[in-house]
């Protein structure tokens, strides 16, 4: 089977979302259609953490498979992440957030979802990001 941008999107998006039991039977799931996955935890003050969530989801692509320790990888994750992270920024601008962030790729396909739990007291938003980018296959 092929698969394109949306179906890695959408992997990325299961993954976001996934409890850490769900997580290892969606690996599992996706990798037999080829398609690999990773998902990370992230909390924290979401401006002061940023660099901390870029991190963290360079360090787990590469120790997951779906990347290659080299430049042009490196930066595509780092590039979809950070996308993510504008797209879920205004709304969690200086407050605490928990939540996960999912990667996924196929191919020249690479996806990184952010799903986050935005706390203000009892008062609970949630949002999610997404970002895509073309990655050569090495």
């Amino acid at each position: 089977m092929k698969f394109d941008s949306i179906d890695v999107a959408k992997a990325a998006i299961k993954i976001a979302l996934s409890s850490r039991e769900e997580e290892k039977e969606l690996i599992n799931s996706f990798k037999e259609k080829e398609i690999i996955t990773a998902g990370v935890d992230i909390g924290g003050d979401l401006i002061s953490s940023i660099h901390k969530i870029i991190e963290r989801s360079v360090v787990a692509s590469r120790r997951s498979g779906i990347t290659k320790e080299c430049l042009v990888h490196d930066g595509a994750v780092a590039g979809a992440t950070r996308e993510a992270i504008v797209q879920v920024a205004s709304k969690a601008n200086g407050l605490n957030v928990g939540g996960k962030i999912g990667i996924a790729r196929y191919g020249e396909h690479l996806s990184v979802c952010i799903f986050m739990s935005i706390g203000l007291l009892h008062l609970n938003e949630v949002v999610v990001g997404l970002g895509h980018r073309c990655v050569p296959v090495l």
